[in-house]
């Protein structure tokens, strides 16, 4: 049998060596290289994280579709916002979003108020889906110090429902540690207690929070704040509670 040599004639080779040469340019332009990498990161150095659990998870204290419009829609704003307000500030956009806003008086003036808003709103609600769980139980040794601090679990309870529902327009309230004990305090719009005190006016480390923007629960409870706020008590993540006192006590 004889095997046949085939050998491209001399111009359909050079077609063929021309089309991969620009097959490899055409991949080398689009294909991302490890700079274009770093840009897009540092352009998008916050997102938004995914929850823990489904939308309907916490029904039916807090229905499946406030928690969808509130996650997807209202917090991805504040992402989107804050890291185009941080475009071009890499000493800023490095932070974690906790850092970064404990350090909002060193940021820039013309970026303070949005990067305030919408770092604030991107922080605070980071740390309110994971203080979201059903089916936990205050205990150990949270529970002592709430009952120390306040007299009782009720007491707590009911000074943190009071002050929840006098927060005026938009705002939050959190039970935090600082100099080792508990206290309720609030902030406005999307302040936190993180921040320093001369912009927030309130201070410590916070152990649980509650967003009482009425985009938060008026779908469900419609302008009945103190009907979502006892409800509160039905969705409170115990655990990550307690985890987040042993951590600064």
């Amino acid at each position: 049998m004889q095997i046949l040599n085939f050998t491209l004639p001399l111009g359909l080779g050079w077609m063929v060596s021309s089309a991969q040469t620009r097959l490899d340019s055409i991949q080398q332009a689009f294909l991302p290289t490890p700079n274009n990498t770093a840009t897009t990161t540092a352009i998008m150095a916050y997102t938004l994280p995914k929850l823990p659990y489904s939308y309907d998870a916490l029904e039916p204290h807090f229905d499946a579709e406030t928690m969808e419009i509130h996650h997807s829609r209202h917090h991805q704003t504040y992402v989107n916002t804050l890291n185009a307000a941080l475009e071009g500030q890499s000493d800023f956009s490095a932070l974690a979003v906790d850092d970064l806003i404990t350090k909002l008086d060193q940021v820039p003036a013309d970026k303070r108020g949005t990067v305030r808003n919408h770092g604030g709103g991107h922080a605070n609600h980071s740390f309110f889906w994971k203080n979201l769980k059903t089916n936990t139980t205050l205990g150990g040794d949270l529970k002592s110090a709430i009952e120390k601090d306040f007299g009782s679990v009720e007491a707590f309870q009911k000074e943190f429902e009071t002050a929840a529902t006098k927060v005026f327009g938009s705002g939050w309230a959190w039970l935090v540690h600082e100099d080792g004990k508990l206290k309720v305090v609030t902030t406005a719009n999307q302040d936190s207690p993180l921040m320093p005190k001369s912009i927030s006016g309130a201070s410590g480390y916070p152990i649980i929070g509650l967003d009482v923007w009425e985009h938060a629960y008026y779908l469900k409870y419609r302008n009945k704040r103190p009907d979502y706020i006892k409800a509160y008590w039905n969705v409170v993540n115990w655990d990550e509670a307690s985890s987040r006192y042993e951590q600064k006590k």
